[in-house]
């Protein structure tokens, strides 16, 4: 089953598909070190300025910065981060997807379908939107996990088991398993380590890399995820199966990098770049669609509707929640 799809055309002026279709490889590189460029910068602000508030601020710019490689491998999945497509899937999957132990290979398909299906029985991340609205009491739980690194401990087991295969297969084979799914993120891991240790700070990597991707990044993960599709108000209607979160700058810096908040748009228009968005959503504010959009004010109004439900389900007092994706 699909949800009703419109064309382009419905949405769109002949130009304004000209204006937004448009791919730079530049944009591109441009946004690749900018991301990475926030994440040395945090790094250095605590070496130079060791203290809890620096501390802190490292964890959550980095952690957002992480999210922000996962959106820009989400646009290398759609082949828009570059116009060179070797180019688009060779930083998409070197300096985006790998470092943050993801798969630009695997999650493609994935995420097309998703596309294909948008909160249909048949779309993959329908978990994820399914369950709300639940109770705050529920995502107090959630939370507490996200930042206790019980979240990532839960999605690196699995993803380790599944690349390690059946247990009887034997240590050595298992292993080669592991290698053979996971050279990727393994070798481009050991090169940041040794990058680190290399200027002499080692200890930024278990501190400042992996501490915000199994802490800041899950929780923000989770709020993304929840206001993409979590009750929206149709889904079969392609203006409000999912939806736009209006994100003031520091919302952007710490949890909603990239523009990953024009998620509706993105939805009615894939071929459009992430850097192009706004201007999508401008597009559809000055035609007939503005009234009909599934649209919030901020990430707190998505999370109050979200929590509506006044106590836990039995199926939310038992379960520890689905598992988060791009």
């Amino acid at each position: 089953m699909h949800a009703t799809v419109a064309k382009i055309s419905d949405y769109l002026t002949p130009e304004q598909i000209r204006q937004l279709r448009g791919k730079s490889d530049l944009v591109g590189s441009l946004l690749v070190l900018h991301a990475w460029a926030l994440i040395a910068g945090s790094m250095a602000l605590f070496v130079w300025w060791p203290n809890p508030v620096t501390f802190l601020l490292a964890v959550m710019v980095i952690g957002g910065r992480q999210l922000g490689l996962a959106i820009l491998m989400h646009d290398a999945a759609h082949g828009l981060l570059f116009a060179n497509r070797r180019l688009n899937d060779g930083v998409g999957s070197w300096l985006c997807a790998w470092p943050v132990f993801t798969s630009l290979a695997l999650y493609r398909p994935y995420h097309l379908q998703h596309h294909r299906f948008t909160q249909q029985p048949e779309d993959p991340d329908l978990g994820l939107s399914a369950a709300f609205p639940i109770s705050r009491r529920s995502l107090r739980r959630k939370i507490l996990r996200d930042l206790t690194g019980q979240t990532a401990y839960l999605r690196r087991g699995e993803q380790i088991s599944r690349a390690l295969g059946p247990a009887d297969l034997g240590l050595t084979a298992r292993l080669g398993n592991l290698w053979s799914k996971e050279k990727g993120p393994i070798v481009t891991n050991l090169a940041l380590f040794g990058v680190l240790a290399a200027m002499g700070y080692w200890w930024l990597y278990p501190v400042l890399w992996l501490l915000p991707l199994a802490t800041w990044y899950q929780l923000i993960s989770r709020i993304r995820n929840i206001a993409e599709h979590a009750v929206v108000p149709d889904n079969d209607d392609a203006l409000c199966n999912t939806r736009t979160t209006h994100a003031n700058p520091m919302i952007r810096l710490l949890l909603a990098p990239y523009w990953v908040n024009f998620h509706l748009e993105h939805h009615l228009f894939m071929f459009v770049p992430c850097w192009r968005l706004p201007a999508a959503h401008r597009f559809l504010l000055a035609g007939n669609s503005g009234r009909r959009m599934e649209l919030k004010p901020g990430y707190r109004a998505v999370l109050r509707a979200a929590t509506s439900r006044l106590a836990d389900s039995p199926r939310q007092a038992g379960t520890r929640g689905a598992t988060q994706h791009i």
